[in-house]
């Protein structure tokens, strides 16, 4: 179980109330661009924009929470609200395709708006919630759930809390909670439930109530190749490590190779190939013992560093002072 505090934003919350609503009508605004700039929202979308390479679709459906979030906001204080919405949802698409990411993102807006009193994330799994015996499974929900409460609780690969082939599985008594509390107390929780398109479509028409408790479902699409490479590059700016033009090529190539592969988690795989190719040049580096190396040297990875992989299906010689080939294998 992973907990992910809100950004210190508590000051916004206190100056409004803890609601984000003015207690003075004169000071109320309705005008929706001043709203987002002055809660921050606005700031958010455009770091999440500039964060997150691709994911367009779901950007856009971000934005149209977001604007739906703003709107009940402003006509909660003209006394037209419609009842705290329904905000629990689905997040749909392989590994590495940024659902986590966005879990925070959306956690931290809900906050700004004043919809969570935290906006912290609780991402569990099965494990966190469901026991190995009698009695065990329910303390385990209620103490995820008592930690997650104010904020968001992210279930990932939610679909394995539904074990019907096992009939001493306690994991529908794990769902029967998450249903009381996803209705009777989702003005103070939001649920996210992530996995596989294929899986969770299965796990809904299993579990209907869960189903018509979702609001938003946002199906995230895999990467393509441009946008795995602007990742991988995102992601080196960020360590200060550079691409050769022909490592990039290599790059390209391994990406290509790695797609057509069983288990590739596109963003994830990216950094696992990353985190080998360092290896990989450090190793190289290491061998060069009474050389002087050049800060263009120890930030630069070369092909070799990338073309080492195996998933090129050939062998490379290493060095003589060579990492333990366990800790280079391909991601």
């Amino acid at each position: 179980m992973t907990t992910v505090p809100a950004k210190d934003d508590q000051e916004d919350i206190e100056a409004t109330g803890g609601s984000g609503i003015a207690d003075d009508p004169s000071e109320i605004s309705l005008d929706p661009g001043a709203v987002l700039a002055d809660s921050g929202v606005e700031e958010l979308l455009a770091t999440l924009d500039a964060e997150l390479v691709g994911l367009a679709p779901v950007k856009t459906r971000i934005r149209e929470i977001a604007a739906l979030l703003l709107v009940e906001k402003l006509r909660a204080q003209v006394g037209l609200s419609a009842g705290p919405p329904s905000l629990h949802m689905s997040f749909t698409g392989n590994p590495g395709t940024g659902k986590t990411t966005i879990a925070m993102r959306m956690a931290e807006i809900l906050h700004r708006l004043g919809y969570v009193r935290k906006g912290h994330v609780v991402a569990v799994t099965r494990d966190d919630l469901v026991g190995q015996y009698i009695g065990h499974t329910a303390p385990k929900t209620r103490e995820v759930l008592k930690k997650a409460m104010g904020g968001v609780l992210f279930i990932d690969e939610a679909y394995y809390l539904y074990r019907p082939e096992n009939e001493r599985d306690y994991g529908q008594e794990s769902i029967e909670i998450l249903l009381q509390v996803m209705e009777n107390q989702r003005d103070d929780l939001v649920v996210i439930l992530a996995g596989y398109h294929d899986r969770m479509d299965r796990f809904f028409e299993s579990n209907p109530g869960i189903r018509s408790r979702i609001a938003h479902h946002i199906d995230f699409p895999d990467y393509t190749l441009d946008e795995l490479l602007a990742i991988a590059r995102l992601m080196l700016d960020q360590m200060h490590y550079r691409l050769s033009v022909e490592a990039e090529a290599a790059l390209v190539e391994y990406i290509e190779l790695r797609r057509s592969q069983p288990s590739f988690a596109n963003a994830r795989s990216i950094r696992n190939a990353l985190d080998r190719a360092r290896l990989r040049q450090a190793n190289r580096l290491v061998a060069r013992r009474g050389q002087e190396l050049t800060r263009e040297e120890l930030m630069t990875i070369e092909a070799q560093d990338i073309r080492a992989s195996r998933v090129f299906g050939e062998e490379v010689q290493e060095p003589e002072a060579a990492v333990d080939d366990s800790a280079v294998r391909p991601s």
